[in-house]
């Protein structure tokens, strides 16, 4: 599979709004969030990237444009590109070296990415 947003080994940031927006879910609810999305889409949620150290968050890869004019919940943190700001998600090769960061749920096609809308209401569901 070949996404030119994927580095070829170990990890690094790529900016927001060129190929996806993400949200960001710390620590354990992140998990909990990741799981239940596997769960609801039949283990193909989307690319999903997990952080093994510091906050432990997990990055859900939705498409450009998706996280923009909805109420996300408490826990939930926005990262896209608008004019007044700028964001970079941290990207894992798909094998070797990529520690502290590794794919949850790894890429399976070429613009693949989480649906907004599904995971804003599992979300809303999950972090009350």
């Amino acid at each position: 599979m070949n996404l030119e947003w994927i580095p070829y080994s170990g990890f690094q940031l790529r900016k927001t709004g060129v190929h996806f927006d993400a949200l960001r879910v710390d620590g354990e609810d992140g998990r909990r969030l990741a799981l239940l999305m596997e769960a609801i889409t039949g283990g193909e949620p989307g690319p999903v990237v997990a952080e093994a150290n510091g906050r432990r968050a997990v990055y859900f890869l939705v498409p450009v444009g998706s996280t923009l004019g909805k109420a996300w919940p408490a826990g939930v943190t926005r990262l896209n590109t608008t004019a007044n700001k700028v964001s970079y998600v941290p990207v894992p090769a798909l094998c070797g070296r990529t520690w502290p960061l590794a794919w949850y749920c790894p890429p399976t096609r070429p613009g693949r990415f989480v649906h907004a809308l599904l995971l804003l209401n599992a979300a809303s569901a999950l972090l009350r």
